[in-house]
């Protein structure tokens, strides 16, 4: 209980420093657009050093695998499995370039959040309506281009399941950015994360937590058959990396 009131603490002083912050780059965005990059980079870092300091205090031990398979320019997919609501703490954390991730729409209409996720170079993804998850893929496809990474979960929930190799069908759209955008996609397997809290609800224990980047999946190469069933592709790679893991716990 000690671990989730200290998070709970750090959550609360985040919030109080983030709203003075949000609007000072909201205001700098909006009458010096040049410098809306720059807002940008200062938000994505002041999350990134909170949200390291928030798996600290929830008792995470963090190793990081593969980051040299992270290609240094230009942005990518990034498409991950997910079991907890840290995985997008872990993915902010220790990913070391401009970054947004696709979020529910239903975030959109928190107060103050959405300006902020926004700032973060966030999308909203309304999967029931069809037109705006077109619009929302080609904003995707805008930020890859121009060098903004996208981080996707195409599971489209928390997969709860006790066994992290049960990894839910991807849903394939999920990965149409990548496509349209000609950028790789880059297979991201999470290990750990669900031990941390949704596992034993609400108390938060120790956890060690591997975050591990796959080789880039550079989609011109595939073959047709591989290109049509884009999302299972890039599931299997995480499931393999998962199922490694957990032979080394053993």
């Amino acid at each position: 209980m000690i671990r989730f009131i200290l998070v709970a603490l750090c959550l609360l002083l985040y919030l109080v420093l983030f709203i003075p912050t949000m609007l000072v780059l909201l205001i700098i965005k909006r009458f010096k657009p040049a410098t809306s990059s720059t807002s940008s980079t200062i938000a994505q870092t002041m999350v990134r050093i909170t949200f390291r300091l928030l798996l600290f205090l929830a008792g995470a031990k963090v190793e990081v695998r593969g980051r040299e398979n992270i290609p240094k320019d230009g942005g990518v997919l990034f498409v991950s499995n997910h079991r907890s609501y840290f995985d997008i703490l872990a993915g902010y954390a220790y990913t070391y370039k401009p970054l947004g991730f696709v979020a529910k729409y239903e975030m959109i209409k928190v107060p103050l959040l959405k300006q902020w996720m926004d700032l973060l170079n966030c999308l909203f993804l309304n999967r029931k309506d069809i037109k705006h998850g077109l619009k929302t893929i080609l904003l995707g496809v805008e930020k890859v281009k121009s060098g903004i990474s996208i981080w996707i979960c195409p599971e489209g929930t928390r997969n709860l399941n006790d066994d992290v190799t049960n990894v839910k069908d991807f849903k394939e759209g999920s990965l149409k950015i990548a496509e349209k955008g000609k950028v790789p996609v880059i297979p991201v397997a999470i290990y750990g994360t669900y031990e941390i809290w949704e596992q034993h609800l609400p108390f938060m224990k120790k956890s060690n937590v591997i975050i591990e980047y796959g080789e880039p999946i550079i989609i011109s190469e595939l073959s047709d058959e591989e290109k049509k069933k884009l999302g299972a592709y890039a599931r299997n790679k995480i499931v393999n990396m998962l199922e490694n893991m957990v032979k080394e716990k053993r």
